[in-house]
């Protein structure tokens, strides 16, 4: 391919392999602790299942924002990337295959706290590796292709689940072996072209008199939190508040809709990110995406029927998802320490695990006493708030 040709860009190949390793991530853990660790709950805990569940949401969050920072750190300072990705590969298996051994709730718990660990030594150099290997002037086309993570996790749900494939033992072993098929093509096959200035040591001012990194750094990381946020809060509750409005929906009828909302995600995400690219504006797409989500955000608010807030989650899913993969990328470009970029990102992957913890306690606080229209209008205001941090950031060069 054309693109291949110059020297300035990353092969073609080995953004695709890449891409599909960070899929194998999405893989291994939205099957798992969306459906196969729910109902192994239940198996074990009975009618304390829901709290039992919340015991291993909170600590496994905790194992979560610790191993991201650990592990990113220690790719930092061995420098094998490659190395710690395949030991959290073959640990994040392990686990998952070890689950049937707990034979009750506290023995599941240390299962899980393990199985999160493992997971982020997985992610955290994997995540650093693409800091090391894509230039600048190709991070919108990478963030685009992260767009097929939640894509292809909500289809691995969908097969694994597949009434007569397997028991609840053999899911397990699905999930290892799709895990295994994501990731495994890059560690063996992966062959990055080098690029030395994406990882000379120091910390490298701009030269076009921008603001220092830091203050950048400090945006993006808050504009994504602002945005998990309220992603969390959907993730969890979205079937619930399309309940209160037409109580027959079903589950699976909310299923379809999530699986539209990442269908058409995908092939936007891509366009946004190569318009990234080409136009060297890496983060106005962000600014529009939070623009267009908190309007979606202040629809399903205003809601009174369950066609304007399928309509309004409709527009609020695809914005956040694009906006979630393009920033993805885009942090790479503002993290100017090839010396402790695993660390760095371990640090905006508490972006994704914090929210877990705050969107509990916000939802408890509003929804009982105030509907969810009145967390959505919150969620809707930390959703501006992110829109101001990008769009009045500096350009970056």
């Amino acid at each position: 391919m054309a693109e291949d040709a110059g020297p300035r860009r990353q092969s073609t190949g080995f953004l695709l392999l890449y891409a599909l390793a960070a899929a194998g991530a999405a893989i291994a853990y939205v099957p798992f602790l969306t459906i196969l660790l729910p109902v192994r709950m239940t198996a074990l805990a009975g009618t304390n299942d829901i709290q039992a569940l919340g015991y291993v949401t909170f600590f496994g969050a905790i194992a979560a924002s610790t191993g991201g920072v650990l592990f990113g750190w220690l790719s930092d300072r061995t420098g094998n990337r490659r190395g710690w990705v395949t030991a959290g590969l073959l640990l994040t298996i392990a686990l998952l295959l070890a689950v049937p051994l707990a034979k009750d709730v506290p023995s599941l718990i240390a299962i899980i706290i393990g199985w999160q660990l493992a997971l982020n030594m997985m992610l955290a150099p994997l995540a650093a590796w693409a800091g090391d290997s894509v230039p600048d002037q190709q991070k919108g086309l990478l963030g685009g292709l992260l767009a097929f993570s939640p894509a292809l996790g909500a289809v691995s749900c969908a097969f694994v689940t597949l009434p007569g494939l397997a028991d609840a033992d053999g899911r397990l072993a699905l999930v290892a072996v799709l895990v295994a098929g994501a990731v495994l093509p890059v560690l063996l096959l992966g062959r990055p072209r080098a690029f030395p200035e994406l990882n000379r040591p120091g910390t490298p001012e701009p030269e076009t008199g921008t603001p220092r990194p830091r203050s950048i750094v400090v945006r993006m990381w808050s504009a994504r939190l602002l945005v998990q946020i309220a992603e969390a809060a959907l993730f969890a509750y979205l079937f619930f508040w399309f309940r209160s409005i037409e109580p027959t929906i079903t589950d699976s009828e909310t299923a379809q809709l999530f699986s539209l909302v990442l269908t058409i995600a995908v092939p936007m995400a891509l366009l946004a990110g190569r318009w990234a690219d080409r136009t060297d504006r890496p983060i106005l797409p962000l600014a529009i995406c939070t623009g267009i989500l908190t309007l979606g955000l202040t629809g399903m608010a205003l809601a009174e029927t369950l066609l304007a807030a399928k309509l309004a989650y409709v527009v609020f899913g695809v914005a956040a998802t694009i906006f979630l993969s393009l920033h993805s990328g885009q942090t790479l470009r503002v993290l100017r320490r090839p010396d402790r970029r695993g660390r760095d990102l371990g640090l905006f992957n508490l972006t994704n695990t914090v929210p877990s913890l705050i969107m509990p306690w916000l939802t408890i606080s509003l929804v009982p006493g105030f509907g969810f229209d009145a967390l959505f209008l919150l969620l809707a205001a930390f959703a501006s708030i992110a829109v101001v941090l990008l769009a009045t950031m500096p350009r970056l060069r």
